[in-house]
């Protein structure tokens, strides 16, 4: 992937533009919320999102996806994140998917892989077990008997996924994957309800048995998750992207629609000067999710580096989607500060993602660590 879009990843961008706009606005993420979905995300888009091949756009073709690069995702991301759209993507068509290509192949991983690509699987990974980000911070145990407990906290999508990749500590103290179906016994699932109006759940595992084709194998499996961290953070990254993107567009229209004492705010040299700060910020992170992205695509073959470029794409995206979206609200004046007025939304969306899989000092400090200082 170039720093510049090339022509498919731009067409890529421009049909998931028309799809969203059209079928995902913000105002369906508002039907969900006063609706209380059970689902939390609209089956028939998410449907739309599988026949465009969206659901595996990084499975292989073998498996029946797209064999594309992560590059084409973070421009769907990007979109989604215009709309604040709620599906799986990020969580099941990259998080989970990448996490799941990576491991020795056996029949199961094969068999859920396809079936992702497809649509007809939802797959979710269960990490966290604290309040802030940690996450290889483990209480998760998987016995000598082959029975594992614990609990996770903020999986995303959970209580509409059909399976869980688990992370968890082995009789020896080793760190582990599994992969655990979702209605085992044992496993118990707890919807909650979100800032941003978006999905996530506490799963509980109680004596949940673990077959020897639930253990995802992996020559390193800590050095595989710390990479698919990586990789997911730079799709967070990318859909933080069209948050901040968005909310600055609608207010810049707004600042040049709204009149003051028979002046236009936008006129006012104070508030010019913000928007200006906004920009600058916009186009300092655009360049950090491109080079990213850019060097997963090239290959990525030094996991330092990835994990620096990862690490400084969510600390700078974190940054400005909380300066951008604050800009916005208050920039709106009191009309900001309503339900009504959907630049709220922005706000709320973007406080969730600055937290999800690391905030800003998480991030800068993991950046200092990894380039040895």
């Amino acid at each position: 992937m170039s720093m510049v879009l090339n022509e498919e990843q731009v067409a890529t961008q421009d049909a998931a533009k028309k799809l969203l706009q059209s079928q995902s606005p913000v105002s369906a993420l508002r039907k969900l919320r006063d609706e209380k979905d059970e689902n939390g995300f609209d089956p028939d888009l998410w449907q739309q999102m599988v026949e465009l091949g969206w659901a595996g756009i990084i499975v292989p073709e073998a498996l029946g996806g797209l064999g594309l690069t992560a590059g084409y995702l973070g421009v769907v991301l990007e979109e989604c994140g215009r709309t604040l759209t709620s599906s799986p993507l990020w969580s099941s068509g990259l998080f989970a998917s990448y996490l799941l290509m990576q491991c020795d192949e056996s029949e199961n991983q094969r068999q859920t892989l396809s079936a992702m690509a497809q649509g007809a699987c939802l797959v979710s990974v269960a990490l966290e077990e604290k309040a802030r980000h940690a996450p290889l911070d483990i209480e998760t145990t998987l016995s000598e008997d082959s029975r594992f407990n614990g609990r996770k906290h903020f999986v995303v999508n959970g209580h509409v996924a059909d399976k869980f990749i688990v992370t968890a500590l082995d009789p020896q103290n080793n760190f582990c994957l599994l992969l655990i179906d979702a209605k085992q016994t044992g496993v118990s699932v707890e919807r909650n309800w979100m800032e941003d109006y978006h999905n996530s759940a506490t799963v509980t595992f109680t004596n949940v048995l673990v077959e020897s084709e639930n253990r995802l194998q992996s020559e390193d499996a800590k050095k595989l998750f710390d990479k698919s961290l990586d990789i997911a953070r730079l799709g967070l990254a990318a859909e933080m992207l069209g948050l901040a993107s968005e909310a600055f567009e609608r207010t810049l229209a707004y600042l040049k629609e709204r009149e003051q004492f028979g002046v236009i705010i936008g006129a006012f040299q104070g508030l010019k000067h913000r928007a200006a700060n906004m920009f600058v910020e916009l186009e300092l992170a655009r360049s950090c999710v491109r080079e990213g992205l850019c060097y997963l695509d090239d290959g990525g073959a030094s996991s330092n580096k990835l994990a620096r470029l990862a690490s400084i794409a969510k600390m700078q995206l974190s940054q400005t989607v909380n300066l951008v979206s604050r800009e916005s609200v208050q920039m709106h004046g009191g009309i900001g500060m309503t339900d009504e007025h959907e630049i709220g939304f922005f706000l709320k969306r973007a406080s969730v993602l600055e937290q999800l899989l690391g905030d800003d000092v998480f991030h800068t400090d993991r950046y200092a660590t990894l380039a040895g200082y």
